[in-house]
């Protein structure tokens, strides 16, 4: 400031730009789309809203939470669209401050929750790469175990993917050692396998696979509190919604869903021997890759490395048009050599169709398809869908959505960035929102 000639400090400064930035006297913003950004990424999240036929953020709240976004959409009575992601949180605040709005899903989000589900169906295969393995206590009960144990069709498959993908990188790792024995260098194993120089050479320096290290429990896992939780369980104190407020004034920062999957565990262990002999027949045919689709692993053509999980789940769901030469190839070498992904690519592009097509009329068929596709990940991604599916619907009828919400989280990253220890809340919103013309000062 000395400078520039102004004789005041930066504090002045700030509280200026501070008081100038309360709301632009505007019409009512009618279309807005709330999404989160982090202060600390995994730690701490705040939201904002914009508002999408001005283009220019209209608030920003310092948490991510259903009270107070559904407090901000109270005081906001005009607001007719309110543009989200998946994120239930946002969901159940527009029901609870704007019912009259229409929910509009994001089309982007909605198209990268199909990838994941593709990805994971295809992981049923392996899914060989660089990382190492959790250990085998986390696989929660094994093959043999599942006569005299009622685990959900959830957990039957997560510890069926973790088996696979365990197998997967043992053979990998005895290829590399194999490979290693013959006189091959780090460079040539790599060349051949199409892994990684510095993998390769951290696992010849293993015996056997290495296993990924246990992260620290957090307070956001109810695992934080276990001991607290089993006590109650064993006083007879076992209603969800008793234990979650209980380990919420201990410190507990996660939500209500996550400990309740920890409780259905510990109820199906208690079901009783009638009730589980009556369910048993279902796990041993859930457990178990559906024989209609052959899911065998496929060379990439050009390489003749293995084409991963993550490979085949991008290439899937993007049009035949915008393909590479070499992309082309690898997915009908996809086509050809596994059936579950001509099924995966099939239901990919009907669903891209009906977003195009902007009819959601044919939403409806397309999801009893796939629940009854046997495709249990991909029937997962439906069942979802049929919650959400108004909101769904608007996403195809309707041209909102969330991605000028996620520019300006970009625009406040780099602000905030910029301000290093300054970056509070009502300056993030005074840099963020619009300043009053008329209050500038002009000659």
């Amino acid at each position: 400031m000395k400078q520039l000639g102004m004789p005041v400090s930066d504090d002045t400064i700030l509280r200026h730009l501070k008081r100038g930035a309360s709301p632009v006297d505007e019409p009512p913003a009618r279309i807005v789309g709330i999404d989160d950004w982090s202060w600390r990424k995994s730690w701490r999240y705040g939201t904002i809203i914009v508002d999408l036929e001005r283009r220019q953020v209209v608030d920003i709240l310092e948490d991510r939470s259903v009270a107070s976004v559904a407090q901000w959409l109270k005081r906001h009575p005009s607001i007719e669209v309110v543009s989200r992601d998946r994120c239930g949180l946002y969901a159940q605040a527009a029901r609870e401050g704007a019912p009259q709005a229409s929910q509009v899903a994001d089309r982007f989000h909605l198209i990268q929750n199909l990838r994941l589900a593709i990805e994971e169906q295809m992981s049923l295969s392996g899914r060989a790469t660089g990382r190492a393995l959790l250990p085998d206590d986390d696989i929660e009960i094994d093959h043999e175990d599942r006569a005299s144990h009622e685990l959900a069709p959830e957990t039957l498959w997560r510890n069926q993917l973790r088996r696979t993908h365990r197998q997967s990188r043992k053979e990998v790792f005895e290829t590399v050692h194999a490979l290693s024995k013959e006189g091959l260098t780090c460079s040539e194993i790599a060349r051949r396998t199409g892994y990684g120089r510095r993998s390769i050479a951290k696992w010849l320096t293993f015996e056997t696979p290495p296993d990924r290290r246990r992260n620290a429990l957090q307070p956001t896992s109810p695992r934080y509190f276990e001991a607290f939780l089993t006590q109650c369980w064993k006083d007879g104190n076992r209603r969800g919604r008793h234990l979650f407020h209980d380990i919420k004034h201990r410190g507990y920062t996660g939500s209500f869903s996550n400990l309740e999957r920890l409780l259905a565990t510990w109820r199906r262990a208690e079901k009783p021997e009638a009730d589980k002999d009556k369910g048993e027949a279902a796990p041993a045919r859930i457990g178990l890759i559906d024989r209609a689709y052959d899911n065998a692993p496929v060379r990439d053509p050009q390489t003749g490395h293995l084409i991963s999980p993550v490979v085949a789940a991008t290439l899937c769901i993007k049009p035949r048009g915008a393909l590479t030469i070499n992309q082309a190839r690898k997915v009908d070498a996809l086509k050809q050599g596994s059936r579950m992904f001509a099924a995966l690519r099939s239901f990919s592009m009907q669903f891209r169709g009906i977003f195009h097509s902007r009819k959601s009329a044919r939403l409806g068929k397309w999801i009893d398809d796939a629940i009854h596709s046997g495709l249990v990940f991909l029937a997962r991604f439906a069942r979802v869908l049929h919650r959400d599916i108004e909101a769904v619907c608007n996403a195809i009828e309707l041209p909102w959505s969330n991605g000028q919400a996620e520019g300006q989280i970009n625009r406040l990253k780099t602000i905030k960035r910029a301000m290093y220890g300054r970056a509070g809340s009502e300056l993030l919103r005074a840099r963020m929102m619009p300043i009053k013309s008329a209050e500038l000062h002009t000659k």
